[in-house]
Parts: structure tokens; sequence; C-alpha cells
């Protein structure tokens, strides 16, 4: 079991009423467990904005890479859209 450490935290009324209620209302078994869900959850969230910013840096690298722009017509791009849409339609659904 990893060590454990107390730490200091200040928070509103309002949010250590609403912790308290969590464990009068049995939800939790205390106050600390909910700070450490908490924070697991930050943690998880932290990880996936990481891989996600990660992500977006390989997809910029990806455009970089891929040359300038070029102009497209909207109405070209539309039919292509359509032609695309009719042949996916047409496609077998594979057991769905």
């Amino acid at each position: 079991m990893p060590e454990i450490q107390k730490v200091s935290v200040a928070l509103t009324g309002e949010q250590v009423a609403a912790l308290k209620a969590a464990v009068e209302a049995g939800e939790y078994a205390t106050t600390s467990e909910i700070i450490r869900e908490a924070i697991r959850d930050w943690q998880l969230k932290r990880t996936i904005r990481r891989d996600e910013l990660e992500r977006l840096g390989e997809l910029w690298d990806q455009g970089i890479a891929s040359g300038p722009a070029t102009p497209v017509r909207f109405d070209d791009l539309r039919r292509e859209a359509r032609k695309r849409a009719k042949v996916t339609k047409k496609a077998p659904s594979h057991g769905r």
C-alpha cells in the first residue's frame, strides 16, 4: 500500500457541506475517500488531455508535411461527398 501523507486543503463551507452530506448519505465512507476519488479523476483527465494534445500535435505535423493547401470549389466538394455517400449506402453492412 502506498505511503499515506496528510495535506491541508482549504475548501468553502459549501464544499465541506457537500462532502459531509455525501458521507452521511452513505455514498462514501469518509471525506478523504471523496477527495482521493476527485484526485484520481483529475489525474485521468490530465492524462487524457496530454494524450489529446500529443495527437493534435501529430495531426498538425502531418498537415504541415502534406504541403500547401489548394483551393477547393464548394460545389465540387459537395458533389464528391454525395457520390461517396451513395457508394457507402450501397456497400454491404457486414452483420449490422
